[in-house]
């Protein structure tokens, strides 16, 4: 037998004499006794810093990020991607030094991170025992079972900026190793190549089955808001979900926009932020709050249009609105109910003597009524004036308080916008609000008509009314009303 002294292991280099630490495979499980890199996140050469991921190992339960304990350098990678070694043995050195990385380098060809092969059966044939030698002066191969090449990150960078083929490259390193210098002496023809082969595609990682890839801040952070990590799209390397992906997910960060496709339209900017109340605006705030403890009822009506619209197109030409025509209208009916003139009060009911209609406007931030006093009183063409007036004021901010609060109802007309049907909100300390929508062509049964039809216009109007002191009754009659003085506009000349 051959002496026992031919068969040691080369002893191991002393440690260097400078700062480095050795990371090593940990347990991270109370049954795990070896762990497989599935992958580096950080190559050979390498800043790192302390608490941060530089690897993923699969372990007997699941694939776990690996966190640096120090600053420092990734000097040497002693276990590549996808090799396994026991719990306990030095995958990685780290220099705490940039300038230290090649003598780590050198400390750690000594070492080896792959787990010892198992011995051969003491029981083997002399002639298996002869033919170990011969073997053993083969080139290491660098490929490992199912042809995945051994190289170091360094050398895998260098022959892809070369385009060397590592297949084609032995290495020297330990277990066949590829290293840096290997790549060297391959590119410039130096170093002997192995037999070209059909290299095998890699394999893109896969999490194990039933475990989703998330880094540990973004596991933690998930536990805090009891979200599911499955739910979430992971954004990181090999699809991990990050920290950034939860915060997204629970709303504390807003996602990235996406860059427009060449020749595509830029996005429209909108607004963002808070944008403070003006005066006015605030005052309007102020005065939807306080009907809040008004209890109101809503009364719809159509109203037949077509002798009112002949009746506008007459006296346009004279400076006359559809506004100036509605506040005519709507103060005659309220002559013969005169209920929904009225404002509530404690004590009862008060009726208020003029019938001034406040015409809602809306004005560059904000709203509000232009009151048109004694409505039933005067003459369309002088509530025509003075409502061109009243308007030309509310542009500029020039309306005096009485010109814009001393309304007794108020009309809110949005027919100009196309607006089917609409509520609107009745003011405080008034009884009533009519809300007026647009024209639209409806097709009715007419006994005088050829075919036996004809096309009528008709808009619909809605009442809100404070139910404390105007019942449904009163509302139903005042919407007759009204829609007989439309019919028969001549009234309102």
């Amino acid at each position: 037998a051959a002496p026992a002294a031919e068969e040691a292991p080369a002893a191991t280099a002393a440690a260097p004499d400078f700062d480095f630490s050795q990371l090593d495979m940990p347990a991270l499980s109370s049954t795990m006794k070896e762990g497989k890199v599935v992958s580096w996140l950080k190559g050979e050469g390498d800043a790192v810093e302390a608490g941060e991921a530089i690897m993923v190992v699969e372990s007997d339960k699941a694939d776990m990020d690996v966190e640096a304990f120090e600053d420092g350098f990734i000097a040497a990678i002693i276990t590549d991607e996808g090799e396994s070694t026991a719990v306990g043995a030095p995958v990685a050195l780290i220099a705490a030094e940039e300038a230290d990385i090649p003598a780590l380098q050198a400390y750690a060809a000594s070492l080896g991170g792959a787990p010892a092969a198992a011995a051969a059966p003491a029981a083997a044939a002399p002639v298996a025992a002869k033919a170990a030698p011969k073997a053993a002066a083969a080139p290491n191969a660098a490929a490992s079972a199912g042809g995945r090449v051994v190289a170091s990150p360094l050398a895998k960078k260098m022959a892809e900026e070369m385009g060397v083929d590592l297949t084609t490259v032995a290495g020297s390193g330990p277990n066949g190793r590829i290293t840096a210098g290997d790549v060297t002496k391959a590119a410039s023809g130096g170093a002997p190549v192995k037999k070209a082969a059909a290299a095998p595609t890699k394999p893109k990682w896969q999490p194990a089955e039933g475990v989703v890839a998330a880094t540990p801040t973004a596991r933690v952070l998930a536990k805090k808001a009891k979200l599911d990590l499955a739910s979430i799209e992971g954004t990181g390397e090999f699809g991990r979900v990050t920290a950034d992906d939860v915060k997204i997910a629970t709303g504390e960060v807003k996602p990235k926009r996406k860059v427009a496709a060449p020749g595509a339209p830029a996005p429209v900017e909108l607004p963002e932020g808070l944008v403070p109340f003006t005066g006015m605006q605030r005052a309007v705030s102020n005065n939807m709050v306080a009907t809040l403890d008004c209890p109101v009822f809503r009364a719809s009506r159509e109203i037949e249009m077509d002798a009112f619209n002949a009746l506008y197109q007459q006296v346009k030409p004279k400076g006359v609105t559809v506004s100036a025509l509605l506040a005519k209208a709507v103060a005659k009916a309220i002559e013969k109910h005169p209920i929904v003139n009225s404002s509530f009060r404690p004590e009862g009911t008060f009726f208020n003597k003029d019938i001034n209609i406040a015409m809602a406007v809306a004005i560059d931030g904000g709203l509000i009524t232009p009151v048109l006093k004694y409505a039933n009183e005067r003459d369309v063409m002088e509530i025509g004036e003075n409502w061109k007036d009243l308007v030309g004021k509310a542009k500029s901010g020039t309306l005096s308080p009485d010109e814009y609060n001393s309304g007794t109802f108020t009309i809110s007309n949005m027919g100009m916008f196309g607006v089917a049907q609409f509520d609107a909100i009745l003011p405080a300390g008034q009884g009533g609000i009519l809300a007026v929508a647009g024209t639209q062509e409806h097709i009715v049964p007419c006994k005088q008509s050829i075919l036996g039809m004809k096309k009528i216009s008709k808009m619909t109007v809605t009442l809100t009314c404070d139910h404390r002191q105007i019942y449904g009754a009163d509302a139903a009659l005042f919407l007759k009303t009204l829609n007989e003085v439309m019919m028969n506009p001549s009234q309102l000349l």
